[in-house]
């Protein structure tokens, strides 16, 4: 029987998932990589050795369908989602339901699906890729922030329930990547907000920084750490000089805080 274990990456056709695939394979795992189209990757996209399938994450015949085709899975790795901004005041509903099916709801129903095999078999990895957004809450990112706060949250909550299964659950929030993300994020502002100015200030800054951040492949790194650790920890940060920010968030009152992201972004 092979020991090689198998590691399902979700959006694994760019960035950090493409990342996180081509690292898998190097290591000796069987990866499945998914796409909402496969047929579309560019050839020059494709990991050798990466077996692509497709998933919808907002329609629950494609996320059961994928379940049954992967077998027995004993990585996952939570990685697809929607980046999205614009004012509280301005996010149309559709958007928002749109942004937690496929960030939120997608995610922890594919991690339901593909627990029981990890229990049974007593050993799992989970793996929720977040955003330091969701520890350093930043304006007219309102949305997009929740919904990594909120599968921050189901992966904490869970641990305690997981760990006597030899499962582990965890979240790797990415500072700012140079992944080409600032072009595809969804915005949304009317042409006569109120809030132009400061949402134009505060994505400027965000594109800025992202031009500028890490790479995929140290966030894929990073990812690798938490897989292979022998009891992975709660939660893993990574750029942005993470250490730094994370101790300072821990030891400044919040508002201090606050203050200092709003800053950053040109909005104080």
């Amino acid at each position: 029987m092979s020991t090689t274990k198998t590691a399902l990456v979700t959006g694994a056709s760019s960035g950090i998932g493409l990342a996180t695939a081509a690292a898998l394979v190097q290591r000796g795992y069987r990866v499945i990589g998914t796409s909402r189209d496969p047929a579309s990757i560019p050839e020059r996209l494709r990991v050798p050795g990466v077996e692509y399938l497709p998933l919808d994450l907002a329609d629950e015949a494609s996320l059961t369908a994928l379940a049954a085709q992967a077998g027995a899975v004993d990585v996952l790795v939570n990685n697809a989602g929607e980046s999205q901004s614009g004012p509280l005041e301005e996010l149309p509903r559709e958007a928002l339901e749109r942004l937690f099916q496929v960030n939120v709801l997608g995610a922890v129903r594919l991690t339901q699906l593909l627990l029981p095999g990890m229990r049974e078999r007593r050993y799992g990895r989970v793996v929720m890729v977040g955003s330091m957004l969701a520890s350093f809450p930043l304006a007219y990112r309102s949305s997009y922030v929740a919904s990594k706060a909120a599968i921050k949250g189901f992966a904490e909550a869970a641990r305690l329930e997981l760990a006597p299964f030899g499962v582990g659950i965890t979240t790797v929030e990415p500072g700012s990547i140079n992944t080409g993300i600032s072009e595809r994020r969804t915005k949304y502002l009317r042409d006569n907000s109120p809030y132009r100015e400061g949402f134009e200030t505060a994505i400027s800054a965000l594109d800025a920084k992202e031009a500028t951040g890490i790479t995929a492949d140290e966030v894929a790194a990073t990812i690798l750490e938490a897989i292979e650790a022998a009891s992975p920890a709660p939660f893993y940060a990574v750029g942005s000089n993470a250490p730094v920010v994370f101790a300072l968030k821990r030891l400044a009152p919040r508002g201090m805080v606050e203050k200092i992201v709003a800053r950053k972004f040109g909005l104080a």
